[in-house]
């Protein structure tokens, strides 16, 4: 049974600024000669990993909602230059608007059960997202999305 993480996506005002960030870091990866890949990198390393490779996602809180979700793909442990463990949480580099869930401030991250992740914007409610960022974040606000 798939599990998925649930993390802080702090520096990213929107959506599009996560997606445009993503963009610039693998540009910059295969002008560098890198494998152009996306990963995350955190301290801890997910002691449920199996179940998070089983179809999970990392959903990202930006400015305190739940706005979307990058399929988790691989999760690599590693030992830094200081001698400190981490972990590379390795993400599809798509990211997929999901409707917007309320979230208060946490650090890390946190697991989060598929029955309590928010659903994935469908065809017929795609156009949320053609909204401009400020006025989405009010709509949430109000409760009515």
């Amino acid at each position: 049974m798939s599990l998925n993480l649930i993390k802080l996506c702090v520096g990213a005002e929107s959506i599009e600024d996560l997606e445009t960030w993503i963009a610039f870091r693998l540009g910059e990866m295969r002008r560098a000669g890198e494998p152009a890949e996306q990963f995350h990198t955190t301290r801890m390393v997910p002691k449920r990993a199996e179940a998070l490779l089983d179809g999970g996602s990392l959903y990202w809180v930006i400015k305190g909602n739940v706005q979307c979700r990058q399929r988790l793909v691989d999760i690599r442990p590693f030992t830094d230059a200081d001698g400190i463990g981490r972990c590379h949480l390795v993400l599809d580099p798509r990211v997929v608007p999901t409707d917007w869930q309320p979230r208060r401030a946490f650090q890390g991250w946190r697991y989060l059960e598929p029955k309590d992740a928010p659903r994935d914007l469908g065809e017929g409610r795609a156009g949320w997202t053609a909204l401009p960022t400020e006025l989405r974040r009010e709509l949430a606000d109000l409760g009515l999305i």
